[in-house]
């Protein structure tokens, strides 16, 4: 059975145009050379037709093609006095610890010749037992980062270590007050520098002049729960968790799996008590203002206001059987959860935590009454 339908490709073979019917007796593509593909005057019009569009994808794809052909040459040169501890080929491991004035860790670093080129958690050594988070793991990148300095620089000019050295050593001796501004320090080498530098500064241990000064501040404030403990336990310290023992955890805005103190510890222990198939695994309650990752792995989520946070802890400490400070002006969905967070805390008495983000006094002190 035959059928009259007719199918066109185009619009131009509809019509039979006279640049269809050339291209209709040639049965392959004439060759353009790049001096008439780039002298086409069609380029700098601000539309393309297909035609010319598929003629610049091909020519892109063949210079790609041929520029990939091109791979520079690299000689191996073996060692001519091979150290004990390379062996070329064969990665080699050292322990460290990394410390960023926000992010704690004990290390490994995977190095290639002498290159580092990976971190990674040491599960053998340290308190965080293997945990980091993407900031340590990816500090390698700036090792190799081409707008890093190289040297020394004295008034925007490259210059030698011992030319700087000696600069603020002059300034020094000429300064009536010497301050020395860092972030919290845990180092001990280089606490005992900065004392020697105290004490020769300030004329020995005995001397009652305060040349010398050491101020150490952090971006991330924990002065508000310092303040509270001291008001709370007669210490002004920040207390050391462990969240592996506790059977019901409450976080209102602490985001301690993720940047909250020293996350890369809490991290693992909170991941031993979530496995289902475990002895017995903790219920996680989580108030905040805006998603965290404490917050996508918590049993029971309560979106509340930065300013709702005492509020919170007024109300559980209530339910718990505490005086009432407040806490009655939350949404219905957050005192559901609020509910059940107090269910649990009365069920699992003693072997609980709650822990506040907030760097105000009043709400760590909530906290611990809690």
């Amino acid at each position: 059975m035959g059928t009259t339908r007719k199918y066109w490709k185009g619009l131009e073979e509809l019509k039979e145009t006279p640049q269809f019917l050339k291209s209709k007796e040639q049965e392959f593509s004439t060759e353009l050379s790049v001096d008439e593909f780039l002298g086409d005057e069609r380029l700098n019009e601000t539309s393309t037709a297909r035609r010319d569009f598929l003629k610049f994808l091909g020519f892109s794809v063949a210079a790609a093609t041929v520029a990939a052909c091109e791979a520079p040459v690299t000689k191996v040169i073996p060692y001519v006095n091979k150290p004990e501890d390379v062996t070329p080929g064969m990665p080699t491991w050292y322990a460290s610890t990394y410390y960023d004035g926000v992010s704690y860790a004990s290390i490994l670093v995977k190095t290639r010749e002498g290159r580092p080129i990976y971190i990674k958690g040491n599960k053998d050594f340290g308190l965080t037992n293997g945990g980091t988070n993407p900031q340590i793991i990816a500090s390698v990148l700036g090792l190799y980062d081409s707008a890093r300095l190289t040297g020394p620089k004295m008034k925007g000019s490259d210059a030698t270590w011992t030319a700087v050295d000696d600069k603020i050593k002059t300034a020094i001796q000429k300064a009536n007050k010497v301050v020395v501004v860092s972030n919290t320090i845990i180092s001990p080498s280089m606490q005992m520098a900065i004392a020697e530098m105290s004490t020769l500064l300030n004329g020995g241990a005995d001397s009652t002049a305060a040349k010398f000064e050491h101020i150490q501040y952090d971006a991330v404030s924990y002065a508000g729960m310092r303040a509270a403990n001291l008001a709370s336990f007669g210490k002004a310290s920040i207390p050391s968790y462990d969240f592996s023992k506790a059977k019901t955890i409450v976080g209102v805005g602490a985001d301690f799996l993720n940047s909250w103190l020293v996350s890369t510890q809490y991290a693992p222990q909170y991941g031993t008590r979530r496995i289902p198939s475990g002895e017995w695994m903790s219920k996680h309650f989580q108030f905040e203002s805006i998603m965290s990752v404490t917050g996508s792995n918590a049993d029971y989520r309560g979106m509340i206001k930065p300013s709702e946070q005492a509020a919170v802890l007024a109300y559980i400490l209530k339910g718990l059987g505490g005086p009432s400070v407040g806490g009655s002006n939350l949404a219905g969905d957050v005192k559901a959860i609020a509910d059940e967070a107090i269910k649990s805390l009365k069920k699992s008495k003693g072997e609980s935590l709650v822990v506040a983000g907030s760097n105000n006094k009043a709400v760590q002190l909530l906290a611990n009454k809690v």
